[in-house]
């Protein structure tokens, strides 16, 4: 206890001034050892009525919610209702997109470890009421099919849609009431909210954009986003010490909630990740894996609209930390807590964010230089007559009302491999792109950012 106490000591004093000198409105982490607990919170909820942030405020968890969705499929495994590697078809015989081979083939294994294939950023309004997930799944059914099912990664909010829908279909019941049935109540939450009604009862934290950096993080205009895409994270919202008790029966292999073999097989790998810096390096089911030189570290983060959520464990000691936030340099603020607490409290050294060479190599444009789309965004790829090369990014659909200002040109240098990085950092991030496949002539099939992006034009 004496470590962790040291650890609450640090946050106590330092977290104040970390979330001033990242322009973070406010933020709570906690962190457990074991059974043991340390919190600390600082800043506003909201800069317009400047209500203070404690440790019992909710903040929105954002993806997060996807491991929450993969436990409760867990779940259903462990009762012998679902066979993971059974077609999704077999659950849900009206599930449809645009590839009808696909459609048939798509397994729930590959929903919960990101290998489904087809487009995952879709963010269709279908309403507030009970039925709204069993109607987003409705409208998937002229979505494309990037890659085969199963050929490799690409983060999918739509696939946990359709897996949040598989839960309520063999629960009979909506996902909201899934969630607070067979999650909430057996792990005692006290401070957790399924929708805006709930969170509107605790002390709540509203997201914070910052379209002009002058100005500062604002106010963002809602408070969430759509309520279809619940299981894949738009709503849920809840402390940073109630995450971690879900956190913590994670540590103590299902505790009850789960079964021993569920726990394991979501930190098991399934599948490898295109090398992208801020993401793991594999994926399990739901987890998120790092797989660092001094340990194992299993994790996810969430972002919604002006808020961002982080959440790691380190199950060979026994650790999980979690850090909520709502608007600002969320990453900066992520590195400096993280780093300090991780190192004291495990010896894992969190790895240097992608920094661009002094001198980057030259880089010969074949490979790279294309079109690349998805639902949400134009990425073409162009190298000008110097051999420099830069992307331009068009946002479309939600991303174009969500975030316009993520349109522009950016030069792009050598970092690792097939893994090119902004040469200029946004919100302190030298972003990662990584280029994958081969069209026969050497050229990347895929401009893969978290997201992969279809090259469509040379």
């Amino acid at each position: 206890m004496s470590k962790l106490n040291e650890i609450n000591g640090w946050l106590q004093e330092n977290l104040p001034r970390l979330v001033a000198e990242h322009g973070v409105p406010g933020a709570a982490v906690a962190v457990t050892v074991g059974d043991d607990v340390a919190e600390a919170a600082a800043g506003v909820l909201n800069k317009n009525t400047g209500v203070e942030t404690t440790t019992d405020s909710v903040f929105q968890i954002g993806s997060i919610t996807k491991v929450w969705t993969a436990t409760l499929a867990m779940q259903l495994v462990d009762e012998g209702l679902l066979d993971l590697d059974s077609p999704v078809r077999t659950y849900l015989p009206e599930f449809r997109i645009a590839d009808e081979d696909a459609a048939a083939r798509i397994t729930v294994r590959q929903l919960l470890n990101h290998t489904a294939g087809f487009e995952g950023d879709l963010f269709t309004d279908t309403g507030r009421g009970d039925d709204c997930v069993e109607k987003y799944v409705a409208t998937l059914h002229d979505t494309p099919q990037l890659f085969g099912p199963g050929e490799m990664f690409s983060y999918n909010n739509a696939g946990y849609v359709v897996l949040g829908r598989v839960v309520e279909v063999l629960r009979g019941k909506p996902y909201d009431d899934c969630l607070r049935e067979h999650l909430f109540a057996p792990l005692g939450l006290t401070h957790a909210a399924a929708d805006a009604y709930e969170a509107i009862m605790h002390r709540a934290a509203v997201g914070h954009l910052t379209p002009d950096e002058e100005a500062g993080p604002q106010v963002a205009p809602v408070w969430a986003l759509v309520r279809s895409n619940a299981p894949a994270g738009s709503v849920l919202a809840m402390s940073a010490r109630d995450l971690l008790k879900f956190a913590r029966m994670h540590l103590k292999n299902g505790d009850g909630v789960l079964s021993e073999a569920g726990a394991e097989a979501m930190k098991q790998v399934q599948v490898k990740v295109p090398d992208l810096a801020l993401m793991g390096d594999a994926w399990g089911l739901g987890w998120e894996l790092f797989h660092y030189p001094q340990g194992t570290v299993i994790g996810h983060d969430g972002g919604t609209i002006g808020q961002n959520a982080f959440l790691r464990l380190v199950p060979e000691h026994g650790v999980a930390i979690a850090l909520l936030t709502n608007g600002g340099k969320t990453i900066d603020l992520y590195e400096a807590v993280f780093r300090h607490v991780l190192r004291e409290l495990t010896g894992v050294e969190l790895p240097a964010m992608p920094e661009p060479a002094a001198e980057p190599a030259p880089l010969d444009g074949k490979r790279f230089t294309g079109v690349y789309v998805s639902s949400v965004g134009e990425r073409v790829v162009t190298q000008d007559e110097d051999g420099r090369i830069w992307v331009e990014l068009v946002p479309k659909g939600i991303m174009a009302e969500l975030s316009p200002e993520s349109a522009g040109r950016t030069e792009l240098v050598a970092w690792r491999d097939d893994t090119l990085v902004a040469a200029e950092p946004v919100h302190g991030i030298h972003m990662p792109h990584a280029f994958v496949g081969d069209d026969g002539d050497g050229r990347a099939l895929f401009l893969h950012t978290g997201r992969a992006d279809r090259r469509v034009a040379p």
